[in-house]
């Protein structure tokens, strides 16, 4: 995984945010690297659930504060499932998950095509929410390659296209995103991550093919 920033390539990590003593120790261990930076994932009771507990906001704030006093964090992504469609109430959900949590760098990553239109994005960077550009398996209304900017935050998430397994109820996530690129289909993501770098101040590549290390074969 690589964070581009002002043109340099930096190694970041996706992380499953624990208890602050946890996020304290990765900001020590990155001291001897200024440009470090880490990204976050909102935790699922907030995107799949959408039915938090009373203190997930407060727990989720108090352990990411080490590494957002350290300056140390780059975006935090929002990452919501297909079943997540452009209506009415999922609108009003996410403009209020935004207003919770619009002290961070945010960064949504919406799976359903219904979402990518002219003013939801000119609604994202009136904002300031970031959309995050995926790869994943193509069916019916499924977000296509793009390379959007809505934010000073650009991002890329590329899941694989694991076709079989991807909607199968009896897939877990380890067999979901069990893919391994090919070279030619990664190389218009190249292009694509360019553009999002052009437009935005920093830009974060990930690789979330995951099973096997594949991730990192894929990243590099």
């Amino acid at each position: 995984m690589h964070l581009l920033q002002s043109g340099v390539d930096i190694t970041v990590i996706a992380l499953w945010l624990g208890q602050p003593g946890t996020a304290r120790r990765w900001v020590n261990s990155v001291g001897n690297n200024r440009e470090f930076r880490f990204t976050a994932k909102l935790f699922h009771a907030f995107t799949h659930e959408r039915e938090p507990a009373a203190r997930d906001e407060h727990d989720f704030k108090a352990g990411i504060a080490p590494i957002a006093e350290a300056e140390r964090l780059g975006a935090i992504l929002v990452q919501f499932p297909w079943s997540f469609k452009n209506e009415p109430k999922n609108r009003e959900y996410l403009w209020g998950l935004r207003n919770r949590f619009q002290d961070y760098p945010l960064v949504v990553e919406i799976r359903h095509a219904s979402w990518i239109t002219e003013e939801i994005l000119d609604t994202f960077a009136a904002l300031g929410l970031g959309l995050c550009n995926i790869d994943q398996p193509l069916f019916h209304r499924s977000v296509k390659p793009a390379a959007h900017t809505t934010s000073s935050v650009g991002y890329v998430r590329l899941h694989g296209r694991n076709y079989q397994n991807w909607f199968s109820p009896k897939s877990d996530v380890t067999a979901r995103y069990d893919y391994l690129y090919r070279p030619e289909e990664l190389e218009p993501w190249v292009s694509r991550i360019k553009n999002v770098a052009h437009d935005a101040e920093d830009t974060y590549a990930v690789t979330n093919n995951h099973n096997l290390g594949k991730a990192p074969a894929s990243a590099k």
